[in-house]
């Protein structure tokens, strides 16, 4: 052993969910070690920096948006079926407001310029957004759309945004151990999870230190991109853990588990979802499902695990939203403007990932000349137009090139004329198709470096919904374990839309800290009594 450690709370991961669970934690007066096997901020900076919140926050008013708790509520009811019951969604709902000042209050900063186009993710001029279904067929009708899509400010993919002000301020109340890996949790004879075995670089030479973070860093990114070299950096830092790193022993009286999911895990993958092996990991190799593997090593329940979210955006540029998604039948897939994730899922499940979206010539135009989107956005765009299209002068002729059944894709072209839309896209998006060209544009689902399928996957650790305590196969919670964000079953569990799983992170973290600080707290109090 090189070393042994006492604390209150141990939180074991380090990304939005245990930052949030561990300021819970030493707000309610417990004494908080965070682990974290790179440096900190997991999935959550690779992110948009998206948090899902309504029911009228302070940017909804800034951008002149009307929004109230029970539409909130009812439009995510629709998304998030039964996966968690009426009360914890009531709550989620009921407590948007307060959580993004919560957050606030700790750093993250939002504004409330509200984008005006449908897009998977705005430029850097807007911060608030509609980010899921609210205004497609189905949804509108249950619930007036309000945009929820609250981004953190900051340029680009703005998790880092988000991520670095909630770590500055653990820092300053909590202690965090980096590059430390748990490898098993410490039970007592009832049962009772009472601390970790973990192995550390803390005493290796600081150039072994360096190169390990490094490593990580160019793992995480560009190594999401390119598995082959994630997987080169990943063997580089293993060996670096097994030649340096010492077990430790870390006695808690709680340890929560905020380790991510396991999109990183393609054991797993192929196991549970085979259908989702082709998509972009959209994590870190740290979401390999360890947090997930030491719940159930305690007799922790797991659900959902074959539940993954792959997105299949059509926009930007919001042009697109005008054209029609078919299957090689050439029949509609899905309504265009439904979030990326029902798209994907929708290709997946049901049309073995192959799709093409159906444009004219002015579709094609207008989207040359939208504006305000991401690099990455306008590279994606340039690529579709250029090599992922073939183009007709008639649907016939595009069809036919495309591999696409001629006769399906005209009776669809007819159909889509009607009033209103077939699949009940928003008249605002409906477009009646005029001059040739006619372009067809391939949004299959396949690896691709310029026009990736990111997935993430969404089960986990079964948990009590009132306290985030891991329960077992019959229901009863396992005393001194915890779990929130993807490590457990939460919010976004069923159906994904951006910001739901930052929000459920942010939501399940505080509440597994708070729950677990304050039961630290009354047992201390109790022990002073006596």
């Amino acid at each position: 052993m090189s070393g042994t450690v006492q604390t209150g709370v141990l939180v074991v991961g380090f990304g939005a969910a245990g930052a949030c669970a561990a300021l819970e934690a030493a707000e309610a007066g417990a004494d908080v070690l965070v682990l974290d096997r790179f440096e900190g901020g997991g999935a959550t900076t690779l992110s948009g920096g998206i948090v899902y919140a309504g029911g009228g926050t302070a940017q909804q008013r800034d951008a002149g948006v009307t929004d109230s708790v029970d539409a909130m509520h009812a439009y995510l009811r629709l998304e998030v079926g039964d996966v968690v019951s009426e009360r914890t969604l009531r709550s989620f709902c009921e407590g948007s407001v307060e959580m993004i000042r919560w957050l606030e209050r700790h750093g993250v900063p939002f504004e409330g310029s509200l984008c005006p186009e449908k897009t998977s993710y705005p430029g850097n001029r807007h911060y608030l957004y509609y980010s899921g279904s609210e205004s497609s067929g189905g949804f509108r009708d249950a619930a007036e759309p309000a945009p929820r899509g609250h981004r953190a400010k900051g340029r680009g993919t703005s998790g880092k945004a988000l991520f670095k002000p909630l770590a500055a301020q653990v820092r300053r109340r909590a202690t965090v151990l980096p590059q430390t890996r748990v490898r098993r949790l410490i039970q007592s004879v009832d049962g009772t999870v009472t601390g970790v075995i973990a192995t550390t670089l803390r005493d290796a030479p600081a150039w072994a230190r360096a190169l390990h973070r490094r490593l990580g860093q160019w793992s995480a990114k560009p190594g999401i991109y390119v598995p082959a070299l994630r997987k080169k950096l990943h063997r580089r830092v293993v060996a670096l853990e097994e030649r340096f790193a010492r077990e430790i022993e870390i006695s808690a009286h709680s340890v929560i588990l905020t380790a991510g999911g396991f999109i990183a895990n393609r054991e797993w993958i192929r196991e549970r979802a085979p259908a989702y092996r082709r998509g972009l990991q959209l994590g870190t190799v740290g979401d390999d499902g360890s947090g997930i593997e030491l719940g159930r090593s305690a007799g922790g329940a797991t659900a959902g695990m074959g539940r993954v979210s792959a997105w299949r955006f059509l926009t930007p540029p919001s042009a697109f939203l005008g054209g029609l998604l078919v299957n090689e039948r050439g029949q509609r897939v899905i309504d265009e403007s439904r979030y990326g994730a029902a798209v994907g899922e929708e290709l997946i499940e049901r049309h073995g990932g192959k799709g093409w979206l159906l444009l004219d010539e002015e579709l094609v135009r207008r989207a040359r000349a939208q504006g305000d989107v991401q690099w990455f956005q306008r590279l994606q765009t340039l690529y579709l137009l250029k090599r992922g299209r073939v183009l007709g002068g008639t649907i016939a002729e595009v069809a036919r090139r495309a591999g696409v059944d001629p006769d399906g894709l005209a009776e669809t072209v007819v159909a889509a004329d009607a009033v209103p839309d077939p699949m009940g896209k928003p008249a605002a998006f409906v477009h009646r198709f005029g001059s040739p060209p006619y372009s067809l544009v391939d949004v299959s689902i396949r690896p691709s470096l310029a026009f990736p399928c990111p997935m993430l996957t969404l089960g986990g650790l079964v948990v009590d919904e009132g306290s985030g305590r891991v329960l077992d196969g019959d229901g009863r919670p396992i005393p001194g374990l915890y779990a929130a964000g993807r490590t457990a079953v939460g919010i976004c569990s069923r159906s994904y839309v951006s910001g739901l799983s930052l929000a459920d992170c942010v939501f399940s973290g505080r509440r597994a800290g708070n729950h677990s600080g304050r039961t630290l707290r009354e047992l201390d109090k109790n022990e002073n009594v006596f």
